[in-house]
Formats: C-alpha cells, sequence, structure tokens
C-alpha cells in the first residue's frame, strides 16, 4: 500500500516498546523500539489477539518453572538453561525420536568439538557477517578461539578431511549441535528461551543437516 493512512483504523494495535541500540551498536545511543501489528479488518485483529492470548497461556518460559521442566539460573547468567529431571526424560524422549527418524531415513550422526579457532569462522563467513551476534573470542596458547554459532563449518572439514566421490552422494549428516550466540547486542527482543545470552539448543533439537 502506499500509506498506512489506507489500513483501517480500528485494525490497528500497538504491541510493545523495547529499546535498541542505533545499528546494534552497544556504544551508540538507546533508541526507542515500537512494536505494532495492522491487519485488514477489526474481525483479524480481534482473531488474532485471541491466538496471541492462547499462546501466552502455553509460553513455555512460564510452564518450563510451573511444570520443573527447566530454569534460568541469573546466577549462572541469563539465558542459560538447566534441565531439570522432568524435563530431561522429556527432551531424551525427542531427541532420541530424532535420532531414530535420522536413522531410519539414511543420516549418520555426527559429534563436534564445541568451540574452534577464529580462522574457521573467518573462512565461513561467520565471523565477517555474524560477529554482532557471536561471543568474544578467547585466546588460548597465543591462538583465538570461537565458541561455535553454528555447526556447519564443523560437518565441512569433516567433509574434506578424505577424497570423495560422486557416488557417495548424497551424503546425509545430522547432529544435535549446542550452538552460542550473543543476541544481546544486537539491541530489541532478546533471542533465545529467555535473555540476550542464547546458550545451548534452541528450542527442540535442531536438525543441522549436511547433503
Amino acid at each position: 500500500m502506499e500509506s498506512t493512512g489506507d489500513l483501517p483504523s480500528n485494525a490497528i494495535k500497538l504491541e510493545s516498546l523495547a529499546g535498541a541500540y542505533w545499528r546494534g551498536d552497544e556504544k551508540r545511543a538507546m533508541l526507542t523500539r515500537i512494536y505494532g501489528t495492522a491487519w485488514e479488518s477489526k474481525e483479524q485483529l480481534k482473531e488474532y489477539q485471541r491466538l496471541m492470548e492462547e499462546a501466552k497461556k502455553r509460553d513455555h518460559r512460564v510452564l518450563g518453572r510451573k511444570l520443573d521442566l527447566f530454569s534460568i539460573q541469573e546466577d549462572a547468567g541469563g539465558g542459560l538453561v538447566f534441565w531439570h529431571p522432568k524435563g530431561a526424560t522429556v527432551r531424551k524422549i525427542v531427541e532420541d525420536f530424532w535420532k531414530d527418524e535420522h536413522e531410519r531415513r539414511g543420516y549418520q550422526l555426527l559429534y563436534t568439538p564445541h568451540m574452534a579457532n577464529l580462522q574457521l569462522w573467518k573462512t565461513s563467513g561467520h565471523f565477517d557477517f555474524y560477529k554482532e551476534g557471536m561471543f568474544d573470542q578467547m585466546e588460548v596458547e597465543n591462538e583465538a578461539f570461537q565458541i561455535r554459532p553454528m555447526n556447519c563449518p564443523f560437518h565441512c572439514l569433516i567433509f574434506k578431511d578424505t577424497l570423495r566421490s560422486y557416488r557417495e552422494l548424497p551424503i546425509r549428516w545430522a547432529e544435535l549441535g549446542t550452538v552460542y550466540r550473543w543476541e544481546g547486542r544486537e539491541g530489541g527482543r532478546a533471542g533465545g528461551k529467555e535473555g540476550g545470552r542464547k546458550g545451548g539448543e534452541e528450542g527442540p533439537p535442531r536438525d543441522t543437516s549436511s547433503l
């Protein structure tokens, strides 16, 4: 549409406010980000609001505490998930199902390190394009290391570890990899289960397959 004035005034709803750093740089001024929603009719807006209320009842952060599945321990750091026995049991069931299904469909499982030297992330492009969402590097024996925000570069290393033939294709690999992201730097709503730091699996186990 050419103008927001074309929207029906009774089908617009402002939802929340949040702080956001200019251009995602925490050293710049804090701005105010306004969240809202707009629909073609008042009825559509009402239905959206009803669905949002239903979603609140199923908020994993609320249910996690209520059902004693997991907790966010601020003493350890915001956004870091501690799985309690009940939650660990549910997680194991989901992971076992995920593994069984992948193996049934011809995938092979991988396990890779939680960190790698910084050069790998520069080669993959992650550092140049997504460094604002990555944790700071650590130095070990005069070499910079980075905890992983993604799994795919590790799978690429395994792939090139030996000479391969087109006859092997398709190669199906999968990993339930733990990834770490610093989304608080980007301003606005924090990602992950809670808080700007995101450590651990992103919600349900992720298929990080390489084909």
